[in-house]
Order: C-alpha cells, then sequence, then structure tokens
C-alpha cells in the first residue's frame, strides 16, 4: 500500500475520488418486523444484513437469540419480543423516523471522509453502512471488524430530545447527540478498529500523543469539519484553549502529570468529562488530547514527508515530544 505524506501542505483535491456508500436501515427494518412472525422476519433480515444481524440481537443489544430464529427461543420472546413491542421503543422508533426521514446529509458527510480515506489509503473498502437503535444505549458508532460501520441514529436526536436526560446521560455528551456529529464520531471509530487506545502502563504524555494522532488523522481526512465538533468542545472551550496554551502545558508540568500513570490522576485528561480537574472551569475534560494534537502538529512540522502510518506507528512519547520542538504559545 502506498500511503500519501502528512503534512500540512494545501488540502488534497478528492473531488475525482468516486465513492459507492452501501447504507441499509436495520432500525426501520426492525420498526416494520412482525412482532407475531419474529422467526420468519429475522431469516429475511439475516438475508439483508448477514454480517451485522446476529451481531446486533446477541453482542449489542444482550438479547441472547444466538442463531435459534424461532418464535420459542428465549432470546425472541423474551429479549427481541419485548424490545420491539415497549411503549417507548415503539415512540423511539416513531421519533428516529421523524428526525431522520432519510440520511441524505449523513452519507453526504461521509462520502466526503471516504474521498480522503481512498487518496491518502489508495486500498482502503469502504465498509457497509448499517443504521440501528440501541435503545438510549449510549451506542453512537461502532466499527465490525473493518467491513460494519453501525450507526446508531437514536444517539442523534437533538439534545433538546428530552428521554436522554431520563436515562442519566450527562450534558456534556447530550450536547453531542446531534447529526453533525456523526462523520467526527465514524472516522474516529474507524482510526481506533485500526490503532487501539492502549492505557495500560502508559504516562500522560503518551496517551496525549495516542490522541493527538487520532486527532491529527481527523483533521485530515475531514478537514472542512471544525475542530470543535472533532474534539467534542464548546467553541468557547476550544477558544479557552487556543487562549491558554502555554498555561495548559505548565499545568502538566508543574504537577508533574506528564509522566504520571496512575489512571485516577490521568484518566480524566484524556477522556469526555465537564471539564479538567484542576483547571478553570472554562476548560474541555478532553484537553489533554488537544495539547496532545498540539504536539503532533509541531512533530510534523519538523517532519514534512512523514507519512501518516508512519507517525502513527511511532511509540516513543518522548522522543516525539522532543523531536517536535514544541513550544507552547
Amino acid at each position: 500500500m502506498v500511503y500519501a505524506a502528512c503534512n500540512d501542505q494545501a488540502r488534497p483535491d478528492v473531488d475525482h475520488i468516486a465513492v459507492d456508500i452501501d447504507a441499509r436501515r436495520l432500525d426501520r427494518d426492525l420498526a416494520a418486523a412482525d412482532t407475531n412472525n419474529l422467526a420468519a422476519e429475522l431469516a429475511e433480515l439475516r438475508e439483508k444484513y448477514p454480517d451485522f444481524l446476529d451481531f446486533y440481537l446477541d453482542t449489542l443489544m444482550g438479547f441472547g437469540v444466538q442463531g435459534q430464529y424461532s418464535d420459542s427461543t428465549l432470546g425472541i420472546r423474551l429479549g427481541l419480543k419485548p424490545f420491539l413491542t415497549h411503549q417507548d421503543i415503539r415512540g423511539l422508533f416513531d421519533t428516529v423516523e421523524k428526525h431522520f426521514p432519510d440520511t441524505k446529509l449523513i452519507e453526504q458527510d461521509l462520502a466526503e471522509g471516504f474521498r480522503y480515506m481512498k487518496h491518502y489509503y489508495p486500498d482502503y473498502t469502504l465498509p457497509k453502512v448499517v443504521y440501528f437503535i440501541s435503545g438510549l444505549n449510549q451506542w453512537s458508532v461502532m466499527t465490525l471488524d473493518t467491513m460494519i460501520l453501525g450507526i446508531g441514529l437514536d444517539m442523534y436526536l437533538g439534545e433538546q430530545y428530552p428521554f436522554y436526560a431520563a436515562v442519566q446521560i450527562p450534558q456534556y455528551v447530550v450536547r453531542k447527540c446531534r447529526a453533525e456529529y456523526v462523520a467526527a464520531n465514524a472516522f474516529q471509530a474507524i482510526y481506533r478498529n485500526k490503532h487501539p487506545f492502549v492505557m495500560e502502563d502508559r504516562n500522560l504524555l503518551d496517551l496525549m500523543i495516542q490522541r493527538g494522532k487520532e486527532q491529527y488523522f481527523l483533521s485530515k481526512i475531514l478537514p472542512e469539519t471544525p475542530d470543535s465538533i472533532r474534539f467534542g468542545f464548546t467553541q468557547a472551550q476550544l477558544n479557552w484553549c487556543d487562549a491558554n496554551e502555554a498555561d495548559i502545558y505548565n499545568f502538566f508540568i508543574t504537577k508533574n502529570l506528564l509522566y504520571e500513570t496512575s489512571p485516577a490522576k490521568i484518566h480524566r485528561y484524556v477522556f469526555d468529562a465537564p471539564t479538567a480537574a484542576g483547571m478553570p472551569a472554562e476548560s474541555p475534560g478532553n484537553v489533554g488530547s488537544w495539547l496532545g494534537y498540539q504536539i503532533v502538529k509541531a512533530y510534523i512540522k519538523q517532519h514534512p514527508e512523514m507519512k501518516m502510518e508512519e507517525l502513527f506507528a511511532i511509540t516513543d512519547a518522548q522522543k516525539m515530544l522532543q523531536e517536535s520542538r514544541y513550544k507552547p504559545r
């Protein structure tokens, strides 16, 4: 495979790259299923979703059908059927249909990202896209191997959707339950499938660099997407980071956190949270990922011919920091 260089030169022209997205609505098919004859319905759906249906029923939803498509199967009788006939779930199906009578805008965003994927990774094979609902169980986007991209439409109903609060989803998560986040979440999932986030026995600097590489990937694949969407920050939080870059870096230095390995002390800086512990209330919880991105960009500036997979293969975070000659503004 040939990889293009990941420098910050002019954005490549990808308009000539054709992509054909195979997208299917499992949510709609399940909503229309005859719940008095689920065995036959599942047999038909298995033909349409051969690589996803059993994963959805058993791994994602935990119904325990195990491929036994009989109306007497406990997983169908006590799991799937009550789910599909529950008043709240029927209401959720209706709400999803109202918000997403079609998925054209989502697929336009995905197609743009896939064009860049094909530019940087010419041998890349597009996954099939399957839309589903999980009953507000926070399955927003997931990958199944490399061939399925699953999108939970019930997690993109808008921050005003009242039942997110009812199932105790935090507000800092709810504000990202909007359709404009789908593409960023999708390519983040695709990246993590190829480059899993490793936390065990890693210090904060390493975790920040891992997240920084991920954000660098997203910036190349979704160059039109605002940084606030890619990071999941409010614009005010992003502005705060830009205005306080030196203070953020000095915080980690003075608190001796860069080489800290205790998950309890460093987890909060590389995962979503309302704010960053120890920093002003204006700070975002994932601020370490933002700082890692600044370091990665500085490193690429020193190595402009480096290819993306060469960057992602680097495991020495300390060496990257040194060679980046990073100087916070």
